[in-house]
């Protein structure tokens, strides 16, 4: 077994009978990684939803055909659009007949320094990044609060919202906002037996982000790390299963740090 590259961890039926709802779920990033281990932890059914209806058909169809679930659903919609969130819900609401886990995971970032920053840019990485987590957030909470069986919300934060790095500043502030708002939402939402916590991944590799960052801010950011490699995707969703199920019962507000990078 090598301690620094661990195999990939079966299942254990950590949400066997509950229904998952996850955005941002297309592609190669956390976000399908997260729908794979739901279906592989016993979900009974799920709905990605992402921006992009080419490539969110494409993953629904690829989850049904490595998992054998029949019960698996794509709804396209944008975070950054309110009429796009209701329908989102509306539309796992009845698929899954109630949404059980909700995991916030889209989110937007680019690289600019603050000074050479226009507000378009500023405001589209909020909107997505912020603001979409507490579109959808607010929607889920009246649904769960009106179904009155609880349920769970699981936030994708980042390392960025507690450290600082250069060209970040709309993406840090974004992922900070997040976990203000995890923290927040949760004493709300434990009033009526919903559970809010977040994840905080530092580094995340795969094919977007490759595409997205030069290969040697890449190399950088995972020589900073203590295996020195960057996260798989399966391992931040493991950590998303565990705040999803019922193993984290007595945790809301909090903001689990996924990052093996030094003091």
């Amino acid at each position: 077994m090598d301690i620094h590259n661990p195999s990939y961890v079966p299942g254990h039926q950590l949400l066997a009978g509950k229904s998952v709802l996850i955005t941002a779920a297309a592609g190669a990033g956390i976000g399908f990684a997260a729908a794979k281990k739901a279906v592989e932890e016993g979900c009974r059914g799920i709905v990605l939803s992402d921006i992009h209806e080419g490539r969110l058909q494409q993953s629904v169809q690829k989850l049904k055909d490595e998992t054998g679930l029949d019960a698996v659903y794509g709804k396209v919609g944008n975070v950054a659009h309110e009429e796009d969130v209701q329908a989102l819900i509306a539309f796992a609401e009845q698929q899954l007949n109630g949404v059980d886990v909700l995991i916030n995971n889209a989110g937007l970032g680019t690289s600019c320094t603050l000074v050479d920053m226009d507000d378009d840019e500023w405001f589209k990485v909020i909107d997505v990044t912020l603001n979409g987590t507490m579109r959808m957030t607010r929607a889920m909470m009246r649904t769960m609060k009106a179904r009155g069986q609880g349920g769970v919300i699981v936030n994708n934060a980042s390392v960025l919202g507690w450290r600082a790095q250069k060209e970040q500043s709309h993406y840090a502030a974004a992922k900070a906002g997040v976990m203000a708002l995890t923290r927040c939402a949760a004493l709300e939402a434990a009033e009526f037996g919903v559970r809010i916590n977040a994840v905080s991944p530092s580094l995340a590799v795969h094919p977007m982000l490759k595409k997205s960052a030069p290969p040697e801010l890449l190399a950088e950011l995972e020589g900073r790390e203590a295996y020195g490699r960057g996260a798989e995707t399966w391992e931040i969703a493991n950590i998303m299963m565990f705040l999803a199920s019922d193993y984290s019962s007595y945790m809301t507000g909090e903001i689990l740090s996924c990052s093996s990078q030094h003091a």
